[in-house]
């Protein structure tokens, strides 16, 4: 009987060992919160008087630097080290910036004309003897910059080089950097993000109004078709 009991009482004991034990179980780590530009819904615009087709436009892959390649929500704390990029912890981008950016310009830009890849671009030449500009994008600078604790803002800079090929080799028809800043309604995350968004949507928006204007002072010069033997 006393065994009985004694065999009894180490079962409740490892019982109550174990329902501690889970009780004491760390909770699952918390999910990243992923963010992009939205679905590129946007209001109807007001019809504008028709102008002459645009001619269409090669846009290459995205350049930046190896900190911006990843998916981390960066931070710059301006007031205290402008050098160090610091990441969101639990907040995440769902595709590198470079990505996003670049599907933001195509879209913009497909709004008036034809946007072509590099492949694409290669079988135009190939087939048809058309060989359109080029638009090369570098990202260089792309985080949620705070100028004071309580005051900050979307930080967007890129440099757009327009390259034409031509018989004698490529020329670059102009280059130029465009910084935007907007302004972040919080400092957080969802802050940084909503700022970055508003800053990328005008940088794109100057970008496309500045390769427009190249091309309309330097007008594309159809290429003769090859000789048929």
């Amino acid at each position: 009987m006393r065994m009985k009991n004694t065999l009894h009482a180490f079962a409740s004991l490892g019982c109550a060992l174990l329902l501690a034990g889970c009780g004491a179980l760390p909770d699952k780590p918390a999910r990243a919160t992923l963010y992009d530009f939205g679905p590129g819904l946007s209001a109807p615009a007001p019809a504008a008087a028709p102008t002459a087709a645009l001619p269409a436009l090669s846009l290459a892959e995205f350049d930046s630097n190896t900190r911006l390649d990843g998916t981390q929500i960066l931070y710059r704390l301006g007031y205290a080290d402008a050098n160090e990029l610091r990441p969101y912890g639990q907040s995440r981008w769902s595709q590198p910036p470079a990505q996003l950016l670049r599907q933001r310009l195509r879209d913009t830009l497909a709004e008036r004309r034809t946007v072509l890849g590099p492949e694409e671009s290669a079988t135009l030449a190939r087939t048809e003897s058309i060989v359109p500009d080029t638009l090369r994008i570098s990202l260089d600078e792309f985080s949620h910059y705070f100028d004071a604790p309580a005051s900050s803002t979307g930080l967007v800079r890129v440099r757009a080089t327009l390259v034409r090929s031509a018989t004698g080799g490529d020329r670059v028809m102009g280059q130029r950097t465009f910084t935007v800043r907007r302004p972040a309604a919080s400092a957080d995350a969802p802050g940084g993000v909503k700022a970055l968004i508003a800053a990328s949507d005008a940088a794109m928006a100057e970008v496309v109004q500045w390769v427009d204007q190249l091309q309309q002072q330097q007008p594309p010069v159809p290429r003769a078709a090859p000789a048929r033997r």
